[in-house]
């Protein structure tokens, strides 16, 4: 039973009955699970890296609370102040993007984490969620008024966007901000031969990525063709699913995460699945399915365009990022160095998921004037 009365017209009781408890509780059973595939994955790691044990849980459960703070407080407000928010994050991130491109250190050949205070900010992960807002509100009010030139500016974002990560390189959030950005601009009432038009554009893009970077080339080409190629991260990560099984090999029990570089991060899901096997790998698959569905539910009845645009922008992050790393640790698209959200390790992943699914549970809220799901 609720400790919260239907008559409390509080701040944190009007949010209480108006956000998605069905979305909140799927959000926690997945930072639950984090933080204990952190202290699964992670201390091996950190010995590899002649760290302490426990050196990256202790920084993941530091942030922790910031993250869970954080959503809680973004779901709070009305769409305005969300859509306000996403501005100035936006030129926040754009300015950092900037400063990566120029201070950052190189790191396996990209520039991608910028040194704050001892903290490795990546600022990629932070524009994603302002992105989908600012030129959600575009789309809108293009449609709202037609003289307003709201979709050329979302299109002259998305080239500084993809720009700006291109430069580092990071083709792996170039596509994903991209896919999302078209989708909204479908929402929004794209033209049929703009249709075709950008999707001819995102093919040449692609097939121009494959021969301009070289790590995009190698990932393809192994993909392609693994008997040919250094295959060692797709091989083990393999193996832990086939060694776990239907019901896995125990907590803490896992052998392949000795030998993964990144089993914290981007192979987590393969820890997983070792060690939890391929039932708990479908929960998990399940609850990110879930969450995804259940916010498009709620936006059936939703009048506001902008709302719509930007909530359904936002569950296509992080239904797009789920796919991402799960299908590149089981070989079905081309390796690609990507978070599992909230389940893998990485402080900038965690704080930006935290801001992106906060926006989307204040623009699902029940509010008046529309419906919406109990």
């Amino acid at each position: 039973m609720s400790t919260v009365d239907r008559t409390d017209t509080s701040v944190i009781g009007n949010w209480w009955w108006t956000v998605d408890r069905w979305s909140l509780g799927a959000l926690a059973l997945l930072v639950m699970f984090g933080a204990m595939m952190v202290f699964a994955a992670s201390p091996a790691v950190a010995e590899r890296l002649h760290l302490g044990s426990y050196h990256f849980v202790q920084r993941q459960l530091m942030l922790l609370p910031v993250a869970v703070v954080l959503m809680l407080a973004i779901s709070l407000p009305d769409p305005l102040a969300i859509r306000r928010l996403a501005c100035l994050g936006f030129a926040g991130c754009i300015v950092l993007l900037i400063l990566t491109l120029v201070f950052a250190a190189e790191i396996k050949g990209a520039q991608r984490w910028l040194s704050i205070a001892g903290f490795s900010l990546q600022a990629s992960e932070f524009v994603k969620p302002c992105f989908a807002v600012v030129t959600a509100w575009m789309f809108a009010e293009w449609r709202r008024s037609p003289g307003f030139p709201g979709h050329w500016i979302a299109i002259g974002l998305h080239a500084l966007v993809a720009g700006l990560l291109l430069l580092q390189p990071d083709l792996g959030q170039t596509v994903i901000v991209s896919a999302v950005w078209f989708g909204q601009f479908f929402l929004a009432g794209l033209p049929v031969i703009l249709v075709f038009s950008l999707v001819g554009i995102g093919a040449v893009a692609l097939v121009g990525a494959y021969f301009t970077f070289g790590h995009v080339r190698d990932r393809v080409d192994r993909f392609l063709d693994p008997a040919g190629s250094d295959t060692y991260q797709v091989d083990r990560s393999l193996e832990a699913f086939a060694n776990g099984g239907l019901m896995g090999t125990g907590p803490g029990e896992g052998e392949i995460k000795t030998f993964l570089p990144d089993a914290h991060a981007d192979f987590v899901f393969a820890v997983a699945g070792e060690e939890f096997g391929a039932l708990v790998g479908l929960v998990i698959i399940t609850v990110f399915g879930f969450l995804v569905l259940r916010g498009y539910l709620r936006l059936i009845s939703e009048s506001d365009l902008f709302v719509l645009i930007a909530a359904a922008g936002l569950l296509a992050q992080l239904g797009l990022q789920s796919f991402v790393h799960m299908a590149s640790s089981l070989q079905m698209i081309p390796t690609k160095g990507m978070t599992l959200p909230f389940i893998s390790y990485g402080g900038s992943s965690l704080l930006a998921l935290s801001l992106g699914m906060g926006m989307m549970l204040a623009l699902t809220r029940k509010r008046p004037g529309r419906g919406g799901m109990s």
